[in-house]
């Protein structure tokens, strides 16, 4: 196809040829980004890949299932040079800990559930790294999540990807508007994991065959517990775990080893019903435990809304859309009726379990593809 009529739009929406056309890949080293910045480099692009040191790869040399350890680093650089562009590592650790590792730490300690990935792609990826890459004079950034970037009558639209099973949508939701016009998602379309693997095996990566990361990478082993005592010495104090009334039911060993909904490994047995943690209470040292019904909620207070419709968000008293409390369950209707430009209420259609600060809470279309935003879970029951 000619690309020399300017109403001519390549493979990445812009109206000129590939080999005019620089984007910037973030390379984690893994099999997704590797095979996004192959693809582009075999269109002809000109592509600059970019990989972030996020912590001490040194002490993470070692360590399996992480996205971002020192292996990994080396990874990306060979893929660059096997497909033939240039290749930068830039050290971001001191960002990454205070803008993501810090906060996590600190969440914790206060009993939230937070979820740093989302963090480190809000305030890292695509906001340093993003800028870093209009400092390269890339025309865009393109990465290997799994969500699509579809155009609209008002501009570019956040979709889920084609491949309910990779999508990751739930974890990109505070993407903006405007870092959606720079941002290109080459996986999004495709319908399977294996499609990504043949592309990689197509053009001989060295990475065709590298296992899926599973773990938060500086919690590699998912013990985050040992993470936060590491990071906050003294954080795990015992204290008493109580029932709903206040009762005292016995001891735990630091309010850092529960989460909301857990009922094993409370040391309570020989109780007629199984319980369940429904509250957190650092302040206290206390976890406050009850019966399976306690831990149903219908109404979720929201804050820190990014929101991605097409009017403004507040212009409607409510919203009728989908919302997904949780990145392993599936949007559920809900009425999202907004306080402010970033603070709402959302009351679920159907009661769901286990709802904790520090979740996030994102938003769908009512017909769960299109991404509208989301926010933060900030209140407790």
């Amino acid at each position: 196809m000619a690309l020399d009529r300017p109403d001519t739009l390549n493979s990445l929406g812009f109206p000129k040829p590939p080999s005019e056309t620089r984007v910037v890949v973030a390379m984690s080293g893994g099999v997704d980004s590797s095979v996004v910045a192959a693809m582009l480099a075999e269109e002809g692009y000109d592509v600059v890949g970019v990989t972030l040191q996020l912590y001490d790869h040194g002490a993470a040399l070692a360590k399996k299932g992480a996205c971002c350890a020192g292996r990994d680093i080396h990874d990306a650089r060979r893929v660059a040079e096997a497909m033939g562009f240039p290749h930068y590592v830039l050290d971001y650790e001191n960002t990454f800990r205070e803008a993501v590792i810090d906060e996590f730490a600190d969440s914790y300690l206060a009993g939230a559930t937070p979820v740093p990935c989302i963090r480190c792609n809000e305030r890292v990826k695509f906001k340093d790294l993003l800028e870093t890459a209009r400092d390269l004079d890339a025309d865009c950034m393109a990465t290997g999540h799994y969500i699509q970037r579809k155009m609209g009558a008002a501009g570019a639209e956040l979709h889920c990807a084609a491949d309910a099973g990779r999508d990751q949508s739930y974890f990109l939701f505070s993407t903006t508007a405007e870092q959606l016009d720079y941002l290109r998602f080459p996986l999004g379309h495709l319908a399977s994991k294996a499609e990504t693997r043949e592309l990689a095996a197509k053009y001989g990566l060295p990475v065709a065959d590298k296992p899926d990361s599973q773990d938060i990478c500086f919690v590699p082993n998912g013990d985050y517990a040992a993470v936060i005592e590491k990071l906050r010495p003294g954080a795990a104090e015992p204290g008493e775990i109580v029932d709903m009334e206040g009762r005292v039911l016995g001891e735990h060993r630091g309010v850092i080893h529960y989460t909301i909904g857990q009922r094993r490994g409370l040391g309570i047995g020989g109780l007629a019903d199984p319980l369940y943690v429904v509250k957190l209470d650092p302040d206290a040292r206390r976890v406050v435990v009850g019966p399976k019904d306690a831990l149903s909620t219908r109404t979720v207070p929201v804050r820190e809304i990014n929101w991605l419709g097409d009017a403004p968000f507040t212009s409607r008293d409510s919203w009728d859309i989908e919302v997904k409390i949780r990145s392993t369950r599936p949007p559920r209707p809900a009425v999202v009726r907004p306080v402010s430009e970033t603070e709402a209420e959302v009351e679920l259609l159907t009661a769901e379990e286990g709802v904790s600060p520090g979740q996030a809470c994102v938003f769908y279309g009512p017909d769960g593809s299109r991404v509208f935003g989301g926010g933060w879970i900030w209140k407790g029951r």
